[in-house]
């Protein structure tokens, strides 16, 4: 019975290991495509329009809601220690530290990462994939390289929106609604956001999630099999490993930038 167990979990492990190496061998082949597409930038501009124009709803309706619950908790947390005026500094450095990249990144595994996983899963299914091998193109290089790079140029830009989305909200609570001095409010925030050690990091966060989230994303489709079901699986699994890498890298992250 101990000896089956041990070699379950030897298998288990040395098949983990096999997939890990895998994943690394395709991005590493993605990097070196992503080189040659300046000369069809074309292929990136068509995806990054793709994946970002059609996310900015949902990541501008969410920073807004998300801008008016932290105006409202900020609030009546400051309000006991009365420094109502530093309402503005709490939303911003939420937003810009925290919130920002991670809410988007989170909305855009839900959004963008399951139709790359799905678009990506149903032309293999399809056999495109195949047959583009066969007419000697590349299709990491066609196909998911151009994903992968503008899911990095999308990430930051629609962090970017959600945070400056989630200022706006707060101010309208915050100010127009509960009554905060509206000099004050943006005062503080001036003041005491930083824009290399708060901005700066926010947006190296965005740049990181977006690698790990569209890297799992276009890999999840490109190894799923080729039934419906195959693609089902591939796009469940994209939004729940994006999902918790997002957050174990936000936890990395943070503890290496804010020590």
């Amino acid at each position: 019975m101990i000896v089956q167990w041990i070699a379950h979990l030897g298998n288990a492990v040395r098949t983990w290991l096999a997939q890990l190496g895998l994943a690394f061998r395709t991005l590493w082949q993605i990097i070196l495509s992503g080189f040659g597409l300046w000369r069809r930038p074309r292929l990136i501009t068509t995806q990054i329009h793709f994946i970002g124009n059609y996310s900015l709803v949902i990541i501008l309706v969410s920073g807004l809601f998300v801008g008016f619950v932290l105006a409202y908790q900020g609030y009546y947390t400051l309000n006991r220690y009365g420094s109502e005026e530093a309402l503005g500094l709490l939303v911003a450095l939420a937003l810009a530290r925290e919130l920002g990249p991670v809410i988007t990144a989170l909305l855009y595994a839900g959004r963008a990462g399951t139709s790359l996983t799905a678009e990506i899963g149903l032309m293999k299914a399809g056999e495109q994939l195949a047959a583009m091998e066969m007419m000697a193109v590349n299709p990491i290089q066609r196909v998911l390289a151009p994903r992968f790079i503008a899911g990095i140029i999308a990430m930051p830009i629609l962090a970017t929106l959600f945070t400056a989305m989630g200022v706006f909200g707060g101010y309208l609570v915050g100010v127009q609604l509960i009554g905060v001095d509206e000099g004050a409010f943006w005062s503080q925030m001036q003041g005491g956001v930083d824009l290399w050690e708060d901005i700066g990091n926010g947006v190296l966060k965005s740049i990181v999630f977006g690698v790990a989230a569209t890297f799992i994303a276009i890999y999840q489709g490109y190894q799923a099999q080729p039934t419906p079901e195959g693609v089902s699986r591939a796009t469940t699994r994209t939004v729940v490993l994006s999902s918790l890498m997002v957050l174990w890298l936000d936890f990395v992250l943070t503890a290496l930038m804010f020590q």
